[in-house]
């Protein structure tokens, strides 16, 4: 079977590059990009996303797990790997053997760390204000500690921005705080003569709402892939990103469904006149909410049409009463362009009742990935 016989997504080399580009432009010069390609690359591909990049000069990524890592590192991806999560002493030998940076969560982690024979490399986690991992901002003395410890190097050192998004007065002086608790805390480390490592804490957000603070690298997450996490969010840096993912699928028959007859499991639907259906050959199992169940949209034959019915694990219904000439094999877009309509992972979200990043980390892995 052919990659686009059921369901599959398209990932735009040119959309990608620009978006590295202005992202670039953003942060400077001086500062690299660490791009997110956790959740397979945002339910991208991550070995897509991740060659598209190396050959694009990038030479830093991140992910969440060790599983992810190696999967980049098997599959040909050189450069600094850092897993942005906490990892456990039971796989400490894949974090050696392939060469792995790892978070040290907090000061016992780093101790763990340093306990293992292996010469791994660490990044410090630093708590400013978000109230999850990292050693506290304000014990500046057991952060230091960390450069002694044995057995391990300390290349990094970072935190994460929580509201770095938001743009109401609260929290804008809220992230600045953060970013002023960090810059001090960079300045005791080399006051003190430790020096050497690079420093992260903008993200998506915090790159394009706070270009100004931009330090040694950024970690470019849901921007990388051209959305935002939430329709209505907007940015203070100019910058024009293309989205890099579209989802399609195929209809798989059309039939009439008429006045008063209903559809679906549960008969969620009733036809109040004569209506043309198609089914569609994807559902929840391949990452589609079932939240969009009644309330979703579709491209096809560039005309939106809405999902009627509860979506099932493999397949959807809609309505095509309004696309004259709807036949099984029509192209079905529910994320991307047909014709001159365009459905954004931002509405799909909305409709849902989530963000961008949840709907697109979630695409099931059965959907075949493709360069276009």
């Amino acid at each position: 079977m052919g990659e686009t016989d059921r369901a599959w997504i398209e990932v735009d080399r040119e959309a990608l590059l620009h978006n590295i580009r202005e992202l670039k432009r953003i942060v400077g010069e001086n500062c690299a990009l660490m791009p997110a390609v956790k959740a397979n690359a945002y339910g991208h591909g991550d070995i897509i996303i991740s060659t598209i990049l190396q050959e694009a000069g990038i030479r830093s990524f991140c992910t969440a797990s060790v599983d992810e890592a190696v999967r980049l590192r098997e599959s040909g991806i050189r450069g600094e790997i850092l897993i942005l999560g906490y990892t456990g002493p039971e796989a400490f030998p894949e974090l050696s053997h392939y060469r792995i940076s790892q978070t040290a969560a907090d000061a016992g982690h780093a101790r763990m760390l340093s306990e293992f024979d292996g010469n791994i490399e660490v990044h410090v986690s630093v708590d400013t204000g978000m109230h999850r991992l990292g050693i506290p901002c304000d014990r500046a003395d057991l952060i230091g500690q960390v450069w002694d410890l044995p057995g391990i190097r300390v290349t990094g050192l970072f935190s994460h921005l929580c509201v770095s998004d938001g743009r109401t007065e609260a929290e804008e002086a809220y992230t600045r705080m953060q970013i002023r608790r960090f810059t001090r805390l960079t300045e005791w480390l080399n006051d003190r003569g430790i020096r050497g490592f690079r420093s992260h804490i903008q993200g998506s957000y915090g790159i394009l709402n706070y270009p100004e603070y931009t330090v040694d690298m950024a970690r470019p997450g849901i921007a990388l892939y051209g959305v935002m996490s939430s329709a209505e969010d907007q940015v203070r840096a100019e910058v024009r990103l293309k989205p890099v993912l579209s989802l399609k699928a195929r209809v798989g028959c059309v039939r009439e469904l008429q006045a008063g007859e209903a559809a679906g499991y549960g008969l969620t639907y009733t036809a109040g006149s004569s209506r043309r259906i198609a089914i569609v050959t994807a559902g929840y199992g391949d990452g589609l909410p079932r939240s969009l169940s009644n309330c979703g949209h579709a491209l096809v034959r560039g005309r939106r049409v809405p999902v009627i019915g509860r979506i099932c694990m493999d397949q959807l219904t809609l309505d095509v009463t309004d696309v004259p000439g709807t036949v099984p094999g029509d192209e079905v877009v529910f994320i991307g362009r047909s014709g001159e309509s365009e459905i954004r992972a931002e509405k799909m979200a909305e409709d849902a009742g989530t963000i961008t990043n949840e709907i697109l980390s979630r695409l099931g892995g059965r959907l075949k990935r493709m360069i276009v």
